[in-house]
């Protein structure tokens, strides 16, 4: 049975707070969620739980409790920004490193096939914790066999933790307490009150009972706890930097044309990061001199943005600070990355790079040149027939298209203004028919009835195909790509 690790860096957040204000060490910390008496405690360390101070807390409750609290604020991006440090850094020691997505901090490391490397587990095992230990941070490495269990072990203990086989690894976790485990405060705290204090104890109730009374959290928990819910290890993908490069066809030495090369890489790596859920918290600017190797400039904006005139204006300024012995010949820039705010990457939408009034202009002198009924537009209609579902109106103006979301895109069918007549039927063993689909009335005026059939070739075309029984003839009415 492969083994598997629980990495845990004990109130992440608050690792990282701590790292920022070494000197608060001694002292009760919480980690809030925001600067205010009524904020609420997210982390708390073991000097603040002696004292009573517990997360769910109101700020100026564990104030109450104790006069020496110390609290700060720690923003995502930053939690973010050091899971994926550690995540790639965890990567030296296992190839399959899964960081927890609900949890900060929290990380399952593979054992398998470690044995050439390490002498034993337990050496494994002290080795993340001394590497870890070297960056600054508190980590506790359990090693087992099962998910839930190594995380309530890790949750609880310190140090490395080296179970032999199931049944020690299982009673273990069972005797962990529940105000360990990051459960919501509220259920946390009903729990307790009717003696619900341990993992073993939540286990001898019925799951099915706990569901009824305690909603979602308890049942799921229980059936991970009793091993019912279970998933396999699931570890990172290393995601390829965000890199662009540009070749010079001449060493270039003006800062000026510099810059203007370097923009014209900006946008398309900011619309990556846009793509990707990110912004930009630092650009690394790799310079090609000619014949004298490559020179780094690093540029950093204040706050992460996705706003390229920022950037390009931190560039400038470095460019025109920067001496070169010698032209530039290859410009490659590297993005450094954090999540980004739905604020930012909603003005990254609303800002995009095509000008509009461009387009007008560019419009106008076409309608200037082939008169105004050569800018048109599809306009859809109530028609009944398809070559009646759409108009062509004049375009006065080009605006951002604004597509609906949907799950599933349809193909693009083309539709001919006028249906062109087959000349012979499309019914050969060389051609699948997919129909038909029936198209009858007009009555009012003058009665139709048409069989559509979607046409697949041997040569993949998708062919849109009518027939008329009136006129007993097919006819070709569109393509579809």
């Amino acid at each position: 049975m492969d083994r598997l690790a629980c990495v845990s860096l004990p109130a992440f957040p608050l690792q990282l707070l701590l790292r920022r204000h070494p000197e608060w060490a001694a002292h009760p910390v919480v980690v809030v969620a925001e600067d205010k008496p009524q904020g609420l405690i997210l982390w708390v360390n073991e000097a603040a739980r002696r004292a009573g101070v517990l997360s769910g807390f109101r700020y100026a409750a564990g104030c109450s409790l104790t006069a020496e609290l110390r609290a700060g604020v720690v923003p995502p991006a930053e939690i973010a920004e050091a899971v994926a440090t550690l995540t790639e850094r965890l990567g030296r020691f296992t190839p399959e490193v899964e960081p927890s997505s609900e949890e900060a901090g929290v990380f399952w490391l593979s054992g398998a096939g470690l044995g050439r490397l390490y002498a034993s587990l337990e050496e494994w095992a002290r080795a993340i914790v001394a590497d870890l230990g070297n960056l600054g941070f508190r980590a506790t490495v359990v090693v087992g066999f099962t998910r839930f269990s190594t995380y309530a072990v890790a949750s609880a203990r310190e140090g490395t933790i080296v179970f032999e086989n199931p049944a020690c690894e299982r009673a273990a976790a069972q005797q962990v307490r529940l105000d360990r485990l990051g459960l919501d405060p509220n259920l946390r705290d009903t729990l307790s009150k009717l003696g619900m204090a341990t993992v073993g104890a939540l286990l001898s109730l019925p799951a099915g009972g706990l569901f009824e009374r305690f909603g979602s959290e308890a049942y799921r928990l229980h059936r991970m706890a009793s091993g019912d819910l279970w998933a396999p290890l699931q570890p990172s993908q290393a995601e390829e930097p965000i890199q662009h490069t540009l070749l010079l066809d001449y060493p270039e030495t003006d800062a000026t044309r510099l810059l203007f090369l370097v923009k014209r890489l900006l946008y398309p790596l900011l619309a990556a990061l846009a793509a990707r859920g990110e912004a930009l918290s630092g650009l690394t600017l790799r310079l090609l001199l000619d014949g004298r190797g490559w020179r780094d400039e690093r540029v950093c904006p204040a706050a992460p943005t996705l706003d390229v005139v920022q950037i390009v204006d931190l560039v400038r300024l470095r460019l025109e600070a920067a001496t070169l012995p010698a032209g530039v010949v290859e410009i490659e820039l590297t993005a450094s990355r954090v999540p980004a705010t739905p604020e930012q990457l909603r003005l990254f939408a609303e800002r995009p790079r095509r000008d509009l009034d461009a387009a007008n202009r560019s419009l106008a002198r076409v309608r200037a040149t082939f008169g105004d009924g050569a800018v048109v537009r599809a306009r859809l209609t109530d028609g009944h027939l398809p070559e009646a579902s759409f108009r062509w109106e004049p375009l006065d103006r080009v605006i951002l298209p604004k597509p609906k979301q949907v799950a599933l895109r349809n193909l693009v069918r083309r539709i001919f203004l006028r249906p062109v007549a087959l000349p012979t039927s499309p019914r050969h063993p060389s051609v699948t028919l997919h129909g038909p689909h029936i198209v009858s009335g007009g009555w009012w005026m003058r009665e139709v009835h048409r069989e559509y059939y979607f046409a697949e070739t041997r040569h993949g075309e998708l062919l849109w195909v009518f027939y008329d029984p009136d006129r007993e003839r097919w006819f070709l009415h569109g393509k579809v790509d």
